[in-house]
């Protein structure tokens, strides 16, 4: 997912982060100066549902115009390995799958 809110704010007349702040303060969502930068200039580590309501309220906007999809970054497991290969043109060797238990103990024999 792409965070899309600095384009979304823009799009309504918001132009600073600060602005942006003090709205979100009169709907009862305060937001320290840190995290609002990290929301403002990057993508989120984490975010409430419940914030993300009020972003949408205080913009007037939905949900799709911060969160815009990017299914191309998705990957299959082992769809990186076939990439690599075909770039490579060399198989690349598969490691073995060994399971493990997490109590350090050994597993039986088989």
């Amino acid at each position: 997912m792409k965070w899309n809110l600095r384009l979304t704010a823009a799009n309504k007349g918001v132009w600073k982060a600060s602005e942006l702040r003090r709205s979100l303060a009169e709907h009862g969502l305060v937001i320290s100066a840190g995290k609002m930068s990290g929301l403002w200039s990057g993508q989120p580590v984490s975010l409430k549902l419940e914030d993300l309501d009020v972003i949408c309220v205080v913009l007037g906007c939905d949900i799709g115009d911060l969160l815009i999809p990017e299914p191309d970054k998705v990957t299959r497991p082992g769809q990186d390995t076939i990439a690599r290969e075909a770039a490579v043109g060399s198989p690349a060797p598969v490691p073995a799958v060994v399971p493990r238990r997490r109590d350090g103990r050994s597993l039986p024999p088989m």
